[in-house]
Protein backbone atom coordinates (compact mmCIF):
# COMPACT_ATOMS: atom_id res chain seq x y z
CA UNK A 1 0.00 0.00 0.00
CA UNK A 2 1.25 3.52 -0.92
CA UNK A 3 1.10 5.98 1.55
CA UNK A 4 0.08 9.63 0.65
CA UNK A 5 2.00 12.68 0.68
CA UNK A 6 -0.62 13.67 2.94
CA UNK A 7 0.47 11.77 5.57
CA UNK A 8 4.08 11.60 4.68
CA UNK A 9 4.39 15.19 5.19
CA UNK A 10 2.30 15.06 8.59
CA UNK A 11 -1.35 15.11 7.65
CA UNK A 12 -3.24 18.43 8.07
CA UNK A 13 -1.50 19.87 11.22
CA UNK A 14 2.06 19.37 9.81
CA UNK A 15 0.56 21.45 6.34
CA UNK A 16 -1.37 23.76 8.33
CA UNK A 17 1.81 24.85 9.95
CA UNK A 18 3.55 24.67 6.62
CA UNK A 19 0.97 27.30 5.05
CA UNK A 20 0.92 29.31 7.91
CA UNK A 21 4.89 30.04 7.78
CA UNK A 22 4.64 29.90 4.47
CA UNK A 23 1.98 33.04 4.07
CA UNK A 24 3.97 34.75 6.98
CA UNK A 25 7.26 34.73 5.30
CA UNK A 26 5.66 35.84 2.09
CA UNK A 27 3.22 38.45 3.55
CA UNK A 28 6.26 40.16 5.26
CA UNK A 29 8.67 39.68 2.09
CA UNK A 30 10.05 42.66 0.59
CA UNK A 31 9.56 41.51 -3.17
CA UNK A 32 6.18 39.44 -2.50
CA UNK A 33 4.43 41.66 0.69
CA UNK A 34 2.38 43.99 -1.61
CA UNK A 35 0.27 41.19 -2.77
CA UNK A 36 -1.28 41.28 0.81
CA UNK A 37 -1.04 45.20 1.48
CA UNK A 38 -4.10 46.49 1.73
CA UNK A 39 -6.50 43.53 2.79
CA UNK A 40 -8.27 42.82 5.73
CA UNK A 41 -7.65 40.11 8.28
CA UNK A 42 -10.21 38.35 7.72
CA UNK A 43 -9.38 38.02 3.85
CA UNK A 44 -6.14 36.73 4.40
CA UNK A 45 -7.40 34.40 7.26
CA UNK A 46 -9.51 33.31 4.56
CA UNK A 47 -7.64 32.60 1.95
CA UNK A 48 -4.62 31.28 4.23
CA UNK A 49 -7.77 28.54 4.85
CA UNK A 50 -8.39 28.06 1.62
CA UNK A 51 -4.40 27.31 1.34
CA UNK A 52 -4.72 24.74 3.59
CA UNK A 53 -7.81 23.17 2.20
CA UNK A 54 -6.32 22.92 -1.05
CA UNK A 55 -2.87 21.43 -0.35
CA UNK A 56 -4.67 18.71 2.15
CA UNK A 57 -6.64 17.63 -0.93
CA UNK A 58 -4.05 17.84 -3.18
CA UNK A 59 -1.67 16.03 -1.31
CA UNK A 60 -4.13 13.28 -0.54
CA UNK A 61 -6.02 14.42 2.32
CA UNK A 62 -9.80 14.32 2.86
CA UNK A 63 -10.47 17.79 2.68
CA UNK A 64 -13.06 19.46 0.71
CA UNK A 65 -11.42 22.55 -1.37
CA UNK A 66 -14.82 25.68 -2.30
CA UNK A 67 -12.45 27.83 -3.86
CA UNK A 68 -11.44 29.05 -7.44
CA UNK A 69 -9.00 27.15 -9.66
CA UNK A 70 -5.65 28.59 -9.90
CA UNK A 71 -5.71 30.89 -13.03
CA UNK A 72 -8.93 32.23 -11.86
CA UNK A 73 -7.83 32.79 -7.98
CA UNK A 74 -4.77 34.92 -9.30
CA UNK A 75 -6.07 36.14 -12.68
CA UNK A 76 -4.69 40.03 -12.61
CA UNK A 77 -2.31 39.89 -9.59
CA UNK A 78 0.35 40.60 -12.62
CA UNK A 79 2.58 37.71 -10.89
CA UNK A 80 5.91 37.55 -12.46
CA UNK A 81 8.41 34.99 -13.05
CA UNK A 82 11.09 36.69 -10.08
CA UNK A 83 7.60 36.76 -7.76
CA UNK A 84 7.18 32.79 -8.66
CA UNK A 85 11.57 32.24 -8.18
CA UNK A 86 11.06 34.52 -4.42
CA UNK A 87 7.89 31.98 -3.38
CA UNK A 88 9.51 29.03 -4.26
CA UNK A 89 12.69 29.97 -2.70
CA UNK A 90 10.55 30.43 0.48
CA UNK A 91 8.68 27.17 -0.03
CA UNK A 92 12.00 25.62 -0.06
CA UNK A 93 12.90 27.62 3.16
CA UNK A 94 10.12 26.89 5.33
CA UNK A 95 10.17 23.03 4.20
CA UNK A 96 13.77 23.04 5.48
CA UNK A 97 12.98 24.08 9.00
CA UNK A 98 10.40 22.27 9.31
CA UNK A 99 12.17 18.95 8.06
CA UNK A 100 10.15 17.92 4.99
CA UNK A 101 12.22 15.37 3.89
CA UNK A 102 14.02 15.50 0.02
CA UNK A 103 11.44 12.99 -1.12
CA UNK A 104 9.12 14.62 -0.07
CA UNK A 105 9.72 18.49 -0.95
CA UNK A 106 10.65 17.00 -4.61
CA UNK A 107 7.10 15.97 -4.61
CA UNK A 108 6.04 19.43 -3.47
CA UNK A 109 7.88 21.28 -5.87
CA UNK A 110 6.49 19.25 -8.89
CA UNK A 111 3.56 20.10 -8.03
CA UNK A 112 4.01 23.62 -7.67
CA UNK A 113 5.42 23.34 -11.19
CA UNK A 114 1.83 21.84 -12.77
CA UNK A 115 0.51 25.46 -11.75
CA UNK A 116 3.46 27.95 -13.03
CA UNK A 117 1.53 28.57 -15.90
CA UNK A 118 -1.50 29.44 -14.39
CA UNK A 119 -0.06 31.86 -11.84
CA UNK A 120 2.50 33.68 -13.41
CA UNK A 121 0.69 36.20 -16.08
CA UNK A 122 4.31 38.70 -16.47
CA UNK A 123 7.37 38.38 -17.48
Amino acid sequence: MTVSLYDRLGGYDAIALFAGELIGQAQADSLLGRFWAHRGEDRNARDLQMLVDYLVRETGGQMYYTGRDMALAHAGMGITHADWTRFLEIVVSVAGELGVGATEGGEVMAFLDTHKHDIVTRA
